[in-house]
């Protein structure tokens, strides 16, 4: 077995161990600033529902719901004020400079920016932070957020099922994925160290 079939195995048994509950946790760290991206929970939980091991509308459910939590919760964070954000969130690894080029962001372009960063990578992490400290009105804060993770999570759910779907064709050439997944867990892990050096600074 190689390093991408390892991969998809670990994670999917992972998935499939910790049920429609862990899909609802590990989404809504995935919209707080804990650094769980949802491309490592959603595919997989596509290939469960090929398998037959997990049903399409619970796993949607599930990882909508804890987008819409994790998206409050650190809404709610923004609400208590940046410098609150800034203290407590390194302990959750924050970079303040991502957390400063959000809030340009989210205040350039307003609103529908809770929509548009579901597709953006880091950006999707830290974009209810702004709206807290903005105070945007609930309703369409929680609006945007619900129609923006649930066309993402969808899409990579969907892309986890095709996946699965042409796994024996995808199987032959992952000998060349696992130097992508090497390079990919080199810069992951340098990514991480220099985080957290970066958390430890005071604010």
């Amino acid at each position: 077995m190689g390093l991408t079939e390892a991969l998809c195995y670990y994670n999917t048994w992972f998935i499939n161990q910790c049920g429609y509950v862990g899909v609802f946790l590990l989404m809504t760290l995935e919209s707080m600033v804990a650094p769980v991206p949802s491309e490592l929970v959603m595919p997989f939980a596509g290939f469960l529902i090929f398998t037959g091991q997990f049903g399409l509308v619970p796993v949607m459910v599930a990882s909508t719901l804890g987008s819409i939590v994790g998206s409050l919760l650190s809404y709610g964070m923004g609400m208590l004020g940046k410098p609150v954000v800034l203290r407590y969130g390194r302990y959750l690894l924050l970079n303040p400079h991502h957390l400063e080029w959000t809030e340009n962001f989210f205040f350039r372009h307003g609103g529908k920016t809770i929509f548009i960063s579901r597709f953006i990578p880091v950006v999707r992490h830290l974009i209810s932070i702004p709206a807290g400290l903005a105070r945007m009105p609930l309703v369409p804060f929680i609006l945007y957020t619900t129609v923006g993770a649930t066309l993402w999570n969808g899409f990579l759910t969907y892309l986890g099922f095709r996946l699965k779907q042409n796994w024996p064709l995808i199987q032959k050439y992952t000998h060349i994925l696992d130097y992508f997944v090497v390079a990919g867990l080199i810069g992951a892990v340098v990514y991480l160290v220099w985080k957290v050096k970066h958390a430890r600074k005071p604010a």
